[in-house]
């Protein structure tokens, strides 16, 4: 459910950078902290995301997805010997 993003900060519109929309990180909610679309004394307070929370759950589905493919490549192999 992590959609990546290529983008700007409003602080720094110059300066590309890739990541996550911390509202939309529902996979793993503990690393997101704030609250969407808040302002705190008529400015916005934004959401931030530690994307170091992130790293179990995309380095398990690498490993899954790692697994898928030498299964398939096992399977290919045995197909492309008969």
């Amino acid at each position: 459910t992590l959609k990546p993003y290529r983008f700007n900060f409003k602080t720094a519109p110059s300066e590309t950078v890739d990541g996550f929309f911390a509202h939309e990180v529902t996979a793993v909610p503990e690393a997101v902290t704030g609250t969407k679309d808040a302002m705190r004394d008529g400015e916005i307070d934004p959401q931030s995301l530690d994307q170091s929370k992130l790293v179990p759950l995309l380095t398990a589905a690498l490993q899954e997805a790692i697994t898928k493919i030498e299964t398939l490549e096992t399977k290919v192999a045995a197909l492309e010997s008969a």
